[in-house]
């Protein structure tokens, strides 16, 4: 359950057919948290009870070390009020450029919500690189490549996102037992 078309699309080349994975859009209530896994747990929570449909939501935070952890999980917010272009500005006096992306899946049911966390260490760039990807893609570095600048399918098995599916799937398919069917 994602409102950004983009996310779908790397969730659903991760899971490669092996999860069957269905693109649903619902607008959520703004949850705040300093931790994503809290918030993307709230959002599974109240899309499973708007939905009344098995669900996964996810959550994302970019923590900068020189900034102390800015945007953190207001990534999103930050993202579309000063861009790549203002974290850059706000970056230009700072030798430290370490950062990371944490996601935090939240998958809701009938019994309730679990999420499943992935983290991914990286560095600020000077200058945005890349053509792919989306949001800080092109100014977030992983050994000497831009999120942008590494393809979707690389991208989907390396990721912040691929780390917090990857748990995900290993407990779906060993540990979830899906609810009984209650509708007759």
């Amino acid at each position: 359950m994602t409102g950004n078309a983009n996310k779908a699309a790397e969730v659903a080349a991760f899971f490669k057919g092996s999860v069957e994975v269905t693109h649903v859009s619902l607008d959520l209530p703004e949850y705040r948290s300093n931790d994503v896994g809290e918030i993307a747990r709230g959002k599974a929570k109240y899309a499973y009870s708007q939905l009344k449909t098995p669900i996964i939501v996810d959550d994302t935070g970019l923590f900068i070390d020189a900034l102390k952890g800015f945007p953190g999980p207001y990534a999103a917010y930050v993202l579309q009020s000063i861009g790549n272009a203002g974290i850059l500005k706000l970056m230009e006096s700072q030798p430290d450029r370490k950062a990371r992306f944490i996601t935090a899946i939240a998958f809701a049911d009938g019994r309730g919500v679990h999420v499943f966390k992935g983290t991914i260490e990286g560095q600020i760039t000077f200058t945005p690189r890349g053509n792919a990807g989306f949001g800080y893609d092109p100014i977030f570095d992983i050994g000497g490549k831009t999120l942008a600048e590494i393809p979707l399918e690389e991208k989907s098995r390396i990721s912040h996102r691929a780390r917090a599916l990857a748990a995900f799937h290993d407990w779906f398919v060993h540990e979830y037992q899906p609810a009984p069917d209650t509708n007759g």
